[in-house]
């Protein structure tokens, strides 16, 4: 794939990731369900994560190959912290609960934190990319 393409592919996901963002935060701000949330914070982690992936040129076709292709290339390597992939594992055991296994509801101050982390790892991921384009 030639570089232009994986850039507007890039920008693409991290686009994707931001609006994710923004809507757990109006979610947050106007009392929507914690679920939501959580799902939208996890898929904001998620598509930066895809952004990453791009830049690798192999899409993992699972959601856990794309958590460890992250932490393989990523965290292994030293260019994220142990942090961000917890929070990224965090985020995705959470989704599966509330999402799949729910016996009890995730409550806002979990959703809350785990908003938090996303836009923290998201953040992360953005300068990283942006520092490499420059």
């Amino acid at each position: 794939m030639k570089a232009e393409h994986i850039e507007i592919l890039v920008k693409h996901r991290l686009r994707q990731a931001a609006d994710a963002l923004k809507d757990a935060r109006i979610l947050l701000d106007n009392q929507g369900s914690p679920q939501s949330i959580v799902n939208r914070s996890y898929y904001a982690m998620f598509y930066s994560a895809l952004a990453l992936h791009q830049k690798l040129g192999s899409i993992p076709s699972k959601h856990t190959g794309t958590i460890s292709t992250f932490d393989r290339e990523f965290v292994g390597k030293g260019i994220f912290s142990r942090e961000l992939s917890k929070s990224f594992h965090k985020a995705f055991d959470l989704r599966q609960t509330s999402d799949y296994k729910a016996v009890e509801p995730i409550s806002m101050k979990k959703a809350e934190g785990i908003l938090g982390e996303a836009v923290v790892f998201v953040n992360a991921v953005s300068d990283y990319l942006l520092c490499k384009a420059r």
